[in-house]
């Protein structure tokens, strides 16, 4: 079990946190986290995977302990995330490596992935989607929103971003006997980041942009057709927003692909990170022996 490693690191002036940990002659293991969390989410994953592979866990712009600079410096959209977090495996030297990809980091990576197919080694997606069956109408104000941005829309959603919807998110579909397995500091700490000040129009204009990720599907799955990366998705099944049947289409274009489910909501990593570790291992081992 490796020690995790906090840094930051400039990237073109733009301050990223990470967790690093693993030799860096190692396999190289990037995680992306979602909305509304940090690489925090991954606190029990890395520590699972560091004997094995480098693992560096990057806090996305605007979250966790990365820079959240004010709207009128730093437009907040997909594309300029996925470049800030390109340049970030640039500056640190990241020459290829698989992707771990959850909620926001999906359209992250897959735009790192369709730059540079020649970087990625492996897709793991834990509810990471890429095809509209994936979007369950938990989806539906902010798609009120994408059809018309007006402020009454944009209010509407003011709601994701309170205490009560985060802590939610974390226990929906979680079975009863597995709820205790959910630390509260996982969306306690959550909730403080949503709190800093400005950091509400920052959510509210991801959530207006996410449009911009259903629109480049298509590109997202030309890619997969195209390179036919070696794929894992690890989902919880009861996900409120990103379905089974999201993770299922990934067959149709990388039919090689390994589907697992897990009993259980969004964050599958609160209460299964030892089976999804073990998923990992198990993956990316075969994925080596294919290359040999």
């Amino acid at each position: 079990m490796g020690t995790v490693r906090f840094r930051k690191i400039d990237v073109d002036g733009f301050n990223v946190a990470y967790r690093e940990a693993g030799s860096r002659t190692a396999p190289t293991l990037l995680l992306l986290h979602g909305f509304p969390s940090s690489g925090h989410m991954f606190r029990d994953l890395i520590p699972l995977l560091s004997d094995r592979f480098h693992v560096v866990a990057p806090d996305l712009p605007g979250f966790g302990q990365s820079d959240m600079p004010p709207r009128t410096k730093f437009t907040y959209t997909f594309d300029n995330i996925a470049q800030v977090i390109e340049r970030f495996t640039e500056v640190l030297g990241l020459g290829r490596f698989a992707i771990y990809v959850f909620d926001y980091g999906a359209p992250t990576g897959f735009r790192l992935a369709v730059r540079h197919p020649e970087r990625i080694t492996a897709i793991i997606s834990q509810n990471g989607n890429a095809y509209e069956e994936g979007l369950s109408d938990g989806w539906n104000p902010i798609r009120a929103y994408w059809t018309d941005s007006s402020e009454k829309n944009r209010e509407a959603l003011r709601a994701f971003l309170s205490p009560e919807t985060t802590a939610w998110q974390y226990m929906h579909g979680v079975p009863d006997d597995a709820k205790e397995r959910i630390s509260p500091d996982g969306y306690s700490l959550d909730s403080y980041y949503l709190a800093r000040p400005g950091a509400d129009e920052v959510q509210l204009d991801l959530f207006g942009d996410y449009k911009s990720n259903v629109a480049i599907y298509p590109s997202f799955q030309d890619y997969f057709r195209t390179y036919k990366p070696p794929f894992l998705a690890v989902w919880g099944k009861n996900d409120p927003f990103f379905l089974p049947p999201g993770a299922e289409a990934f067959r149709r274009d990388i039919p090689e692909g390994v589907i697992r489910f897990f009993d259980t909501g969004h964050f599958a990593l609160e209460t299964h990170a030892q089976e999804i570790a073990q998923q990992i291992r198990d993956f990316l081992a075969a994925v080596d022996r294919k290359r040999d």
